[in-house]
């Protein structure tokens, strides 16, 4: 379903969407971020582990952690323009929000680079909704947007995140120690070319109201 006032609210991102067989990817608005922070808090990745280059699901049930995860998408949604811009939709199966899919981009107009970041929440892994939902915002990157490469990363001991990457045919180009709650970690680097999209690309996948956004992502 589109949403509550998505199709009318004056502000553009609330009715893009992108929707593919199995899942809609939407930008979150409040109620969506209620939803999506129970869906954090239900768990990602166990205890001993960390995905994530900021380990922000350490403090997931701490004070105050609620108001943290609301301020990140304040912040996303505050600072979308043309230079700088990061879009972190809310990723729903089957109607219920199962995690989220970051897309973001500086100087998209000139660079026509964009990257990627995700998470799904634990009951909804293991049936390639992390493939599809990564499927739909490089649809949206390169038949969208008209990006030229999509890039992204992952810790070395994250064999799942790296299989979608491969999965939808990115190439491996290299590694680097980054510091990973304190301690130096390899982190891989990956780059899927716009050819090399286009040979993996998914169908079934559909953008709506993307116009009106093209000014705000450097794309017009």
């Amino acid at each position: 379903m589109p949403g509550r006032y998505r199709e009318t609210h004056p502000w553009p991102f609330y009715a893009l969407r992108i929707t593919t067989p199995r899942l809609e990817l939407r930008v979150p608005d409040d109620e969506d971020i209620v939803e999506l922070f129970a869906a954090a808090r239900a768990g990602i990745h166990p205890e001993g582990e960390m995905p994530f280059g900021v380990p922000w699901t350490d403090s997931l049930h701490e004070p105050g952690a609620f108001e943290r995860f609301c301020s990140f998408h304040w912040a996303s949604r505050g600072a979308i323009a043309a230079e700088k811009w990061s879009l972190p939709f809310a990723v729903l199966s089957e109607g219920a929000i199962v995690g989220s899919q970051e897309l973001l981009a500086e100087d998209f107009a000139g660079a026509r680079s964009v990257s990627s970041g995700s998470w799904l929440t634990t009951s909804a892994q293991g049936r390639g909704l992390g493939v599809e939902m990564r499927a739909a915002v490089l649809h949206l990157a390169f038949a969208g947007l008209g990006a030229l490469e999509a890039q992204t990363s992952a810790w070395i001991d994250n064999p799942a995140s790296q299989r979608v990457s491969l999965r939808l045919g990115y190439e491996h180009e290299g590694q680097q120690l980054l510091a990973r709650r304190g301690e130096p970690t390899p982190h891989l680097r990956y780059r899927l070319t716009r050819a090399d999209w286009q040979q993996n690309r998914f169908d079934g996948i559909e953008m709506h109201n993307l116009k009106p956004c093209l000014p705000f992502l450097g794309a017009a």
